[in-house]
C-alpha cells in the first residue's frame, strides 16, 4: 500500500519497506516515533505501519465488513497519523492509545459514509454490547493484534495457530514440523513478550 501526494506536510510518504530504514526505529516506543513522525522522518513513519498496518486492517474489516473499503480506511489512517501527529502529547497517554483513537475516528467516519437501509425500531431491549462494551473490546483486539506484530517471525505463527485456529501444542508441531518442546519453549517466550507489551499498552 502506497500513500504519495504532492509535499510535506500535506503529503504522505510512500511506504516502501526498506530493510535498511528499520534498525533505527525497530527499538523505539510508538511514543518516540510518533515524535519523529511530528517532525517529518519518513523512516519513522514506515515503521509505524510496519507495526500497526495488520491491526488496522483487522480493526476495520471488524466494522466495514468488506475488505475494498477496510483497505481504504486503513490509508485514512495512516494519512491522518502522518497531518496529525504534531497534536500528540505524550504526557497525555500511550502512543498506541493515540493511534488507536484515530484510527477508530477514521474508520467510523468511513463506515458512516455507507448506505443504510431502513431499519425497523427494536420492540425490544438489545443484547448486544452497548457503545462502551464495544469500544473496549474493540481497544483490546486491536492492542493484542499489535502485540502480536512484536513477536519474531519464529514466534508469531505458534500463538496465532493457538488462538485462532484453536490447535494444541502437539497439533502445532506437526503442522510446523518441529519438535513439541520447541513448540512449547517458543510459546512461553511469546506469551511472556505479549504480557510485557500488552501491559505497557494497557497502562
Amino acid at each position: 500500500m502506497e500513500y504519495a501526494l504532492d509535499r510535506r506536510p500535506t503529503a504522505v510518504p510512500r511506504i516502501r519497506r526498506s530493510p535498511r530504514s528499520r534498525p533505527k526505529w525497530s527499538l523505539h516506543t510508538d511514543s518516540e516515533l510518533l515524535l519523529a513522525i511530528a517532525d517529518g522522518d519518513r523512516h519513522a513513519f514506515e515503521e509505524l505501519h510496519h507495526r500497526y498496518s495488520r491491526a488496522m486492517l483487522g480493526l476495520a474489516l471488524h466494522r466495514l465488513r468488506d475488505r475494498g473499503r477496510a483497505e481504504d480506511a486503513v490509508q485514512d489512517v495512516f494519512t491522518s497519523i502522518w497531518r496529525a501527529a504534531v497534536t500528540y502529547q505524550p504526557e497525555r497517554g500511550s502512543g498506541s492509545q493515540w493511534i488507536y483513537g484515530v484510527a477508530r475516528n477514521a474508520i467510523t467516519s468511513k463506515w458512516r459514509k455507507r448506505v443504510e437501509p431502513a431499519v425497523e425500531p427494536l420492540d425490544e431491549p438489545s443484547d448486544e454490547p452497548g457503545p462502551p462494551e464495544q469500544a473496549e473490546a474493540n481497544w483490546r483486539s486491536f492492542a493484542v493484534h499489535r502485540a502480536l506484530q512484536t513477536l519474531p517471525d519464529h514466534q508469531r505463527p505458534l500463538i496465532e495457530l493457538a488462538y485462532w485456529g484453536d490447535l494444541s501444542q502437539s497439533e502445532i508441531a506437526e503442522r510446523l514440523d518441529l519438535p513439541l518442546g520447541t513448540v512449547k519453549t517458543r510459546t512461553r517466550a511469546a506469551l511472556k513478550r505479549l504480557a510485557e507489551v500488552l501491559k505497557d499498552d494497557m497502562q
